[in-house]
């Protein structure tokens, strides 16, 4: 039999989240309303589809494994330098990256507890021990992340902001007040995968040279490019060196590089993209007030409608998913778990989400 190293051989078999894929092979068909994944409704540039068709001809070649231009049309988005952007397979790899290149088993990683899935994924993969703050009222608790972080020496501390799963902001002075008490030589993980739709005071100002802060982004939301798999991380030199040592260095596709290139340089697009999903959030809002339901404030592309309670909001997505065909996902921890979270979707599928919401509701 293989012998499995200690550590994996002990970890639970979990994934982190059930594709749309695999409910459509147990339903037996295909999903009428995708609105579950955070993926954009509304596609990617059109300069982006044309650069993938371009370059499709040249698929027998390898991607630049430096990223060069990607790297550089980037730098000079961000007003830092090429040394600190770093590329990854998404977002996740980032953070896969992150863990890796800081944490041994058993150095403690604090992080709001019933956050990003993924980011507990890899602590766990790689022999990290969590340890946790509660969020408050729906929002990270930025005091008590800190203390929790202080008190463990914390090794890593990670924020998504905006938020996944409830769509919440923090300030910029309440992540300066969780940066100014890290524990010496600690490391915080900003993840603003979500930074497109951030309202004003919500994005703390790069500052390449900080070593002890990460910003990691995606053309994952805005950009509607989530197949693509193009994450960036901006931080310190030092750190971005550091995930040379263990990267996949072909990792990022020479198509997927062009198209985020191109993507980039299509700035209007995703401010149009950004106004629709606005718009849709103010269908979903008043969608919940005209059910009796309370839609949390949002900063990111989806919005997070509170059910009331953990088990009618479990029952809500299962009906939805076997009666109506739609897909949603929802936080699996409570007090969260009492959340259903919902991708904007185009206005038919908002209308689709909507009556199909209406009769689930009234069977509920």
């Amino acid at each position: 039999m293989i012998r499995y190293s200690r550590l994996v051989g002990a970890l639970p078999a979990v994934v982190p989240f059930v594709p749309p894929e695999a409910f459509e092979r147990r339903l037996g068909h295909a999903i009428r309303i995708r609105i579950g994944a955070n993926e954009s409704a509304f596609g990617p540039s059109p300069k982006a589809v044309a650069a993938i068709n371009a370059g499709a001809a040249r698929i027998n070649w390898y991607c630049d494994p430096e990223g060069y231009e990607l790297r550089e049309a980037l730098a000079r988005h961000h007003g830092v330098a090429r040394e600190n952007i770093g590329l990854g397979i998404g977002a996740d790899d980032l953070l896969g990256l992150i863990v890796r290149s800081t944490i041994d088993p058993g150095d403690p990683v604090a992080m709001s507890h019933g956050g990003y899935p993924t980011f507990a994924f890899h602590v766990a993969g790689f022999g990290g021990k969590f340890v946790t703050a509660p969020y408050r009222d729906f929002r990270n608790d930025a005091s008590a992340l800190a203390d929790v972080a202080a008190k463990n020496d914390a090794r890593l501390v990670y924020l998504s902001n905006p938020d996944n799963p409830t769509g919440s902001w923090l300030s910029i002075d309440e992540q300066k007040a969780v940066l100014a008490r890290l524990p010496a030589g600690a490391l915080l993980v900003l993840d603003e995968a979500y930074s497109d739709f951030a309202p004003t005071g919500s994005l703390p100002p790069l500052d390449p040279d900080d070593e002890r802060v990460v910003h990691i982004r995606t053309f994952s939301k805005a950009h509607g490019m989530a197949g693509a798999r193009v994450g960036y991380a901006i931080g310190a030199k030092g750190l971005i060196a550091t995930f040379d040592k263990i990267r996949h260095h072909f990792g990022v596709t020479r198509l997927s590089q062009e198209a985020a290139l191109a993507s980039l340089g299509d700035q209007e697009f995703i401010t149009s993209v950004v106004a629709r999903v606005e718009e849709g959030k103010r269908d979903y809002v008043a969608l919940a007030e005209s059910l009796g339901l309370k839609a949390l404030p949002s900063a990111t592309n989806f919005v997070a409608i509170d059910m009331g309670d953990g088990d009618r909001a479990r029952r809500t997505l299962a009906r939805l998913l076997d009666d109506e065909s739609v897909f949603l996902r929802m936080p699996g921890v409570a007090p969260l778990d009492r959340l259903i979270r919902v991708t904007v979707g185009t206005k038919t599928e908002r209308h689709g989400f909507a009556a199909a919401l209406t009769r689930v509701l009234a069977r509920n």
